[in-house]
C-alpha cells in the first residue's frame, strides 16, 4: 500500500480509504507539499479556487480533534489531517487570483467587477452560496487524494464531523463551510486491509437520452 504509482489506471485502482494508519510513520512535509501543489490543478469555477486547507500535524491538535470535533480513531493515528474548506466568499475582489487574470491579460478590472456583480447577485441565496464552496472544495479533496496514492500516501475522508467545533478550534469566519476532513499517512501493515466492496457501473448509473 505504500509504493509509489505513475499509470492513473494503477492509480485509480489502488487509491483505498484506509482506516488503519501507522502512528509511528511520519509524513514528510515536502512530499505533503509535493501532493498539495500537484492537487492544486483540480478545477475550480473560473479557476477561483475558493478553497483553504488547514493541514494540523501536532498530537496535541489532532487529539483537540479529536475530543471536540470528529471522534474517529484515525484523526489520531495518521500523522496528518486535512481539512478541507470552501470560501463562500471566493469569487470576490479579494481573491488573488484577479490580480492574477489581470497580470495574465485574461481579463481587465471592469470584467473582473462584472464577474463579481453576477455572483454577488446569484450567491444572494445562501443555499447557492453554500452549494459554490462545497462543490469546488470537493473537486480538490478528490484531486488530493488521487495524489497522494500517486505518491504511496493513504488517505480516508471523512464527513462525520462537528463543523460548529471544528469552526470553533480554528476561529474559522462564516464565509467558509467545512466540506470534509482527510486524513493522510500510510497504511498499518499489522492491519488487515479488506477487499474492496461493490461498485455500481456504466450500465447500472448511467442514463441515455
Amino acid at each position: 500500500m505504500t509504493e509509489e504509482c505513475v499509470d492513473f489506471l494503477e492509480v485509480a485502482k489502488k487509491r483505498r480509504s484506509v482506516y488503519h494508519f501507522d502512528p509511528d510513520k511520519e509524513l514528510e512535509n515536502d512530499l505533503l507539499k509535493k501532493i498539495i501543489n500537484l492537487a492544486v490543478l483540480a478545477p475550480s469555477s473560473y479557476n477561483m479556487q475558493p478553497w483553504r486547507i488547514i493541514a494540523v500535524k501536532s498530537q496535541e491538535k489532532r487529539q483537540e480533534v479529536y475530543d471536540r470535533a470528529c471522534s474517529q480513531q484515525k484523526v489520531l493515528d495518521a500523522p496528518v489531517l486535512l481539512i478541507i474548506l470552501g470560501d463562500k466568499e471566493g469569487y470576490k475582489r479579494k481573491n488573488p487570483i484577479w490580480d492574477e487574470k489581470i497580470r495574465l491579460g485574461k481579463l481587465n478590472e471592469d470584467k473582473v467587477r462584472k464577474v463579481i456583480r453576477r455572483n454577488d447577485k446569484s450567491k444572494q441565496d445562501p443555499t447557492k452560496a453554500t452549494a459554490f464552496a462545497v462543490r469546488n472544495s470537493s473537486l480538490l479533496a478528490m484531486s488530493i487524494m488521487l495524489t497522494a496514492q500517486r505518491f504511496g500516501v493513504n488517505t480516508h475522508p471523512m464527513i462525520g464531523f462537528n463543523a460548529a467545533e471544528t469552526r470553533k478550534l480554528f476561529d474559522l469566519g462564516e464565509n467558509f463551510e467545512v466540506t470534509m476532513m482527510i486524513s493522510a499517512g500510510y497504511f498499518d501493515q499489522n492491519k488487515e486491509l479488506k477487499s474492496r466492496e461493490t461498485r455500481f457501473e456504466y450500465d447500472d448509473i448511467v442514463e441515455e437520452y
